[in-house]
C-alpha cells in the first residue's frame, strides 16, 4: 500500500567530475518523485560536464506513476545533455513496472543481487481499484452487456461509415494506461482516414497537453453523430473486457500527451483509464483547460469506491439522453 511506505531515506549525491551517482529513496511517489526531478536538474545546471549518471535503486520498494514520470523526464533531461544514464541495483518489484511500460526497453538496466524469490514480487498497488476484485468484476459484466449492444448496433454503423467515405469501420490508437503502459484503443470511426497526418492544420482549443478543436474539420459528418451519441466508442468495451481499461476511470493519454506531463500530472496513471467518469459527466466537451482534467482525475482517485463507479455510470447513461451530451 502507498501509506506503508511515506517514509523514505534522503537522495544524495557522490560528487565526482564527469560521473555521478544518485541514491533514490525507499518510495517513488509524488512527493520523492518531484524531488528526485528537482535535483536532476540542479545537478545538470551545476555540472553542465556531466557525462554519466547512475540511479542507485538498492534501497527502493515501490514506485507509482510520478515516480515513472520522473525517471521518462530525468532520461529524457540527460539525452538532451548528452549524457548517459544508468539504472542499478534495480529490485524485482520495480523491474516489474519497467517491464509493464516497456521502460526496460529504454533504460539501460542493472538488476539488483536478491536473495527473494520473484514470484513472491508483485506489482504496486498505486491505488485501491487496481486490485478491488469488485470493480474487475463490474467490468466483465459491464464489457460483455456492451459487446452484445456493439454487435447489435455493428452492421448500421458499418454500412453508414463506408457509405460516407467508403474507408475502414474501425480506428485503432496507441493510449496509455495503468502506470503509462501502452494498449491499442478501438473505436468506430469517426474522422477522415488521413486525420493523424492532418492533426497540424487544426488548431489546439485547450490549454495543455490535450488535444481539442469544437469545430474540427476532420470528423465525418457521420462521425459528427457517433461521437455525439458516444457510439464510437462502443467498441472500448473489448479493452475493458481485456483489461486494459475500466468501465469507469480516468481519460486514456496518447503517448504525445504523456510526453509533455510534469511529475504531478502522472498521478492520473494511477489508475486504469475508464470508458467513462469525473470528465464524462462533467462536460467534457465544455472543459478548456488540462489542469481542470487532473483535478477531475484526482477527484475520483480521492472518491473512489465500488458504488461510487455505479454512480459515476448512472450520470453517465443520463448524460447520454441529455441534450448536451456528445463529444467534440
Amino acid at each position: 500500500m502507498v501509506d506503508s511506505v511515506k517514509t523514505s531515506s534522503p537522495m544524495s549525491a557522490l560528487v565526482q567530475s564527469e560521473f555521478q551517482t544518485i541514491q533514490l529513496p525507499i518510495s517513488m511517489a509524488v512527493a520523492e518523485a518531484t524531488a528526485f526531478k528537482q535535483q536532476c536538474q540542479t545537478l545538470f545546471a551545476e555540472q553542465p560536464d556531466l557525462s554519466e549518471l547512475a540511479l542507485d535503486f538498492s534501497a527502493t520498494r515501490f514506485i507509482d506513476s510520478s515516480g515513472i514520470g520522473a525517471l521518462v523526464i530525468c532520461h529524457r533531461l540527460c539525452a538532451a545533455k548528452g549524457a548517459r544514464l544508468r539504472l542499478v541495483n534495480v529490485p524485482a518489484q520495480v523491474m516489474m513496472v519497467l517491464s509493464l511500460t516497456e521502460l526496460d526497453k529504454v533504460f539501460d538496466i542493472t538488476l539488483a543481487q536478491e536473495d527473494s524469490n520473484p514470484e513472491d514480487q508483485v506489482l504496486p498497488e498505486t491505488h485501491p481499484s487496481v486490485n478491488s476484485k469488485a470493480k474487475r468484476a463490474l467490468d466483465i459484466v459491464g464489457a460483455f452487456v456492451g459487446l452484445f449492444l456493439t454487435a447489435l448496433v455493428y452492421v448500421p454503423v458499418a454500412i453508414i461509415i463506408k457509405l460516407d467515405d467508403g474507408g475502414p469501420i474501425f480506428f485503432a490508437q496507441t493510449r496509455c494506461s495503468w502506470l503509462g503502459k501502452r494498449f491499442q484503443i478501438w473505436k468506430f470511426r469517426s474522422m477522415v482516414t488521413d486525420a493523424e497526418s492532418r492533426k497540424s492544420e487544426v488548431s489546439n482549443q485547450v490549454e495543455g497537453p490535450l488535444f481539442k478543436n469544437e469545430n474540427d474539420p476532420r470528423i465525418t459528418k457521420i462521425g459528427r453523430f457517433l461521437r455525439k451519441t458516444s457510439l464510437d466508442e462502443f467498441p472500448q468495451f473489448w479493452n475493458v473486457l481485456k483489461g486494459d481499461m475500466s468501465l469507469v476511470g480516468t481519460r486514456p493519454p496518447t503517448p504525445d500527451e504523456i510526453e509533455q506531463y510534469e511529475v504531478g500530472q502522472w498521478q492520473r496513471l494511477n489508475v486504469k483509464p475508464g470508458m467513462t467518469g469525473e470528465w464524462q459527466v462533467n462536460g467534457r466537451s465544455s472543459i478548456t483547460k488540462f489542469e481542470d482534467v487532473i483535478k477531475l482525475d484526482l477527484r475520483y482517485q480521492e472518491n473512489w469506491s465500488f458504488f461510487y463507479d455505479i454512480k459515476l455510470i448512472v450520470k453517465t447513461v443520463l448524460v447520454l439522453f441529455s441534450k448536451k451530451s456528445g463529444a467534440h
